[in-house]
């Protein structure tokens, strides 16, 4: 049940991204007197349909290939690969027939809609939830390094105040782009010692291997165990639900990675714990397994200094349409990154597979809207691209054109959008390949 959760809320994400970039096409044609034949989602791949209706001369439809959608403009070299009609003089409903700067916006309507929407989106989640974010100003208890976090030198305590010299005042600082794309700096008081700890440029491949939560953690404190994995080495060794851990081989453990640290370092060992049952204390022998984990969970620290914001309609407006227009252009700086060759591709990269992890096996409409918003940025961002086939082919063939002052040859548009046409097939078998390979590996 859960897979088919998971596929549903992909097919029903995607489906209207597609609908509405398409319409964006759609709307700017019909605004210019230009034709419109088909409007499909998903492709009707050698012409096998699962749905279709005809309304004021346009054959609305569904395909069978969810791999995209399209709208079939008149007098246009588009993925349909239709060139009959252009064999034919060009009528003046044709998208051929029309002024350059009016193909333009043509071409730059679904990029269009889909930041409108994204903005959208961003606006109406910020104006019913608000802002909720950790002050990091607060944080006594600094923070806790992961994977990669030590791998760049932080420590367990540090506070980070400062990232290339501007004050960090939100936690979630920390795990965006300004810190995690790399080439970035972090001022770093450690007891009484004020540090700078450099954030290498490829530190996204590591993010891409082990998550961003392996960069740094709150640090929280060892709280009661809120429950015991049956069979596990903690369930043989008598670790009870409430049982606090005081101390780990006689040594004083108030925070939870402290307790995590002492016994995965004694994996394949005994180690001895200290806990408070009750009003009593009691001494626990236990034997580390091989992994460093001996199968329990401690309840959640929720003693951080929390902070929410609630915003007026309007005054959501702003808000959502900044994180909107920040993820457009942080993917646009991951892509700048793979070409410099700071960001392997393979790991930047996450198609349908991935995708549909992300939102899960449950319905959350909150993660579900967020990440369609998220979503829709990268794809303007994606159909922008100057690719033959994508939009951003179009636009850049239509520049050339308003540059030189003459359109480029029909053949030549011809044999660019087959050109391009095995472009995004190679793309989608690396990316859908690549997803598996992600799969596999973990």
């Amino acid at each position: 049940m859960g897979v088919l959760v998971m596929i549903g809320q992909v097919l029903l994400g995607l489906s209207i991204l597609v609908v509405l970039h398409e319409f964006g096409h759609f709307l700017a044609a019909r605004a210019f007197g230009i034709k419109v034949e088909k409007f499909y989602l998903f492709f009707d791949a050698w012409g096998i349909k699962l749905f279709k209706f005809t309304y004021k001369d346009v054959e609305y439809g569904i395909g069978w290939l969810p791999l995209g959608g399209y709208v079939k403009i008149a007098g246009m070299i588009d993925e349909s690969m239709d060139t009959e009609q252009l064999k034919a003089d060009p009528q003046p409903w044709e998208f051929r027939s029309k002024p350059a700067w009016q193909r333009l916006i043509v071409m730059l309507g679904g990029i269009i809609v889909n930041i409108i929407l994204g903005m959208f989106i961003f606006w109406m989640l910020t104006f019913k939830y608000g802002e909720t974010y950790i002050d990091n100003t607060k944080l006594a208890n600094g923070v806790t390094p992961g994977i990669i976090g030590k791998k760049i030198g932080l420590q367990p305590g540090d506070r980070i105040t400062e990232i290339d010299g501007q004050p960090v005042l939100r936690f979630d600082e920390l795990l965006g782009s300004k810190v995690l794309m790399g080439n970035t700096s972090l001022t770093v008081e450690r007891g009484d010692k004020t540090l700078t700890i450099a954030v290498p440029g490829d530190i996204l491949n590591d993010v891409a291997d082990y998550d961003r939560n392996e960069f740094v953690g709150l640090r929280s404190r060892t709280m009661a165990v809120d429950s015991v994995i049956a069979g596990s080495a903690a369930e043989k060794a008598g670790v009870r639900s409430g049982d606090s851990i005081l101390a780990v081989n006689g040594q004083p453990t108030p925070f939870w990675d402290q307790v995590r640290e002492a016994v995965s370092s004694h994996a394949g060992g005994a180690v001895s714990l200290a806990v408070l049952r009750g009003a009593d204390t009691a001494l626990i022998e236990a034997t580390v397994p091989q992994d460093g984990a001996l199968g329990f969970f401690i309840r959640p620290d929720t003693d951080f200094p929390s902070v929410t914001t609630h915003y007026g309609f309007f005054e959501s407006l702003p808000v959502g349409a900044s994180k909107a227009w920040a993820m457009f252009v942080d993917n646009a700086k991951g892509i700048g990154k793979i070409a410099k060759g700071e960001l392997r591709a393979d790991k930047a990269i996450s198609g349908p597979v991935a995708i549909a992890t992300m939102f899960g096996s449950e319905v959350n409409w909150l993660k579900f809207w967020t990440l369609v918003g998220l979503l829709s940025m990268a794809l303007a961002l994606m159909n922008l691209l100057p690719i033959p086939a994508l939009d951003g082919g179009h636009v850049l063939f239509l520049l050339i054109e308003m540059i030189q002052g003459k359109p480029l040859s029909d053949k030549f548009l011809e044999k660019a959008q087959i050109a391009g046409f095995f472009i995004l097939l190679a793309l989608m078998v690396f990316v859908f390949g690549n997803d598996i390979m992600k799969i596999v590996n973990k």
